[in-house]
């Protein structure tokens, strides 16, 4: 089993290579898919994330959703000693500032409500890698495995759903786990949407 850094370095350099048209067509088939989807349809609270580093593009789900009328949300990286995201309201032309990792994020406003992952229906996560059993492999900073952690502990009332957000060449064998890993609930590429059971 390749270890978590070379497997990082593989996928996200396997991310770059892709042309446009071929990102271009997979984000297509994504957003069809995504809106397709059971947990999609029935979610009124969506967290999204802006691509980075040729993750895949959820923008055009995100208008389709705010169309459609679903309160929407980005990630914001909280405090440096937070270690964890808070979610902020998004809709169209809402002004996005560069953090620290120089991902554009909505500024955090003291008049503006800040939202805790527990208020989400449907949470669309990033990551560099999936296994068929629904683990994920991150960046390794640990965000939003700290932000879901709440998530291993409950048997009921699970909330959100957490559906990782790929390109189906990111699908490996197995990754190896760890007892702080939050594992996913779906996983969506442009092949299509995959339910794990909980």
């Amino acid at each position: 089993m390749t270890d978590a850094s070379t497997l990082r370095q593989q996928m996200r350099a396997a991310r770059r290579r892709l042309s446009p048209r071929e990102r271009e067509a997979a984000t297509a088939l994504f957003t069809e898919h995504v809106a397709r989807s059971r947990p999609f349809r029935h979610a009124r609270a969506v967290a999204f994330y802006l691509p980075n580093d040729g993750e895949m593009d959820l923008r055009p789900l995100m208008q389709l959703a705010w169309r459609a009328g679903k309160q929407c949300f980005l990630p914001v990286v909280g405090m440096p000693w937070e270690h964890r995201l808070w979610f902020m309201p998004w809709e169209p032309g809402v002004p996005l500032s560069p953090n620290r990792f120089g991902i554009p994020e909505p500024p955090l406003q003291r008049h503006i409500r800040w939202y805790r992952a527990f208020t989400l229906d449907l949470a669309l996560v990033p990551l560099v890698a999936f296994d068929p059993h629904g683990n994920r492999l991150g960046m390794g900073g640990g965000y939003y495995d700290r932000s879901f952690a709440y998530l291993r502990h409950r048997r009921r009332w699970r909330h959100p759903c957490l559906m990782g957000a790929a390109y189906g060449f990111q699908e490996v064998a197995g990754l190896p786990t760890r007892p702080w890993d939050v594992p996913l609930d779906a996983v969506a590429t442009e092949d299509g949407v995959r339910v794990f059971d909980r």
